[in-house]
């Protein structure tokens, strides 16, 4: 995203080069760390959609300013606010790589990073040897908050992210319940905004 805009590549060329990048990463990369395979496909489900309610719970309480209090609209954490144009938000191809991006490409990436291995790296830098879904308050916590920071004006849903996630690795001990768990919750978010127009849950 720094290099699309430091690089000046218009955005009907940047996503369709980041999407590809990002698929081809997962199929090669990642690929032989992945299990598609829950063991509470059900739970996660539910999860993932109580995930996106959490998600604009804030914004439908408390209305559109809610967003724009100095705790999340600042120089650190940025705006909520969509870098998509007017153009793009009516280009098809655009938006269906956009959508499948947020609701399949993401969650694989994220929960392999976040879960599958940050919070393994930060019980025992030797993280291959620490069982998926292992605990201490370290990792649980430090995993959830670099989470919520990733998430800019959205940080204090993006913590409430974390730690559900985190929690639902620990009981499960199946990554491929987070990565559905997270891959309903930012389906549904992208067709909210879609049907809405509320883009500015696209960052």
């Amino acid at each position: 995203m720094v290099l699309d805009r430091s690089l000046h590549i218009p955005g009907e060329v940047a996503y369709p080069l980041r999407f590809a990048i990002v698929a081809l990463v997962i199929l090669t990369v990642a690929r032989p760390y992945l299990s598609f395979r829950p063991s509470r496909p059900l739970g996660s489900i539910l999860l993932g959609i109580l995930v996106f309610f959490l998600w604009i719970g804030p914004d439908k309480l408390f209305g559109p300013q809610y967003r724009h209090f100095w705790l999340f609209e600042n120089s650190l954490l940025g705006k909520a606010e969509t870098p998509i144009t007017e153009l793009l938000q009516q280009n098809l191809l655009f938006l269906i790589l956009r959508f499948t991006t947020a609701a399949v490409l993401v969650p694989i990436l994220e929960e392999l990073f976040w879960r599958g291995w940050l919070m393994r790296w930060l019980i025992n830098t030797e993280f291959r040897k620490v069982p998926l879904g292992a605990y201490t308050a370290t990792s649980f916590w430090t995993a959830a908050v670099l989470f919520a920071s990733e998430h800019g004006p959205f940080w204090e849903v993006g913590l409430l992210a974390g730690i559900l996630y985190n929690w639902w690795l620990i009981r499960t001990k199946n990554l491929a319940d987070c990565i559905l768990a997270h891959a309903v919750t930012t389906a549904i978010l992208s067709a909210y905004v879609l049907w809405t127009g509320q883009w500015q849950y696209w960052l």
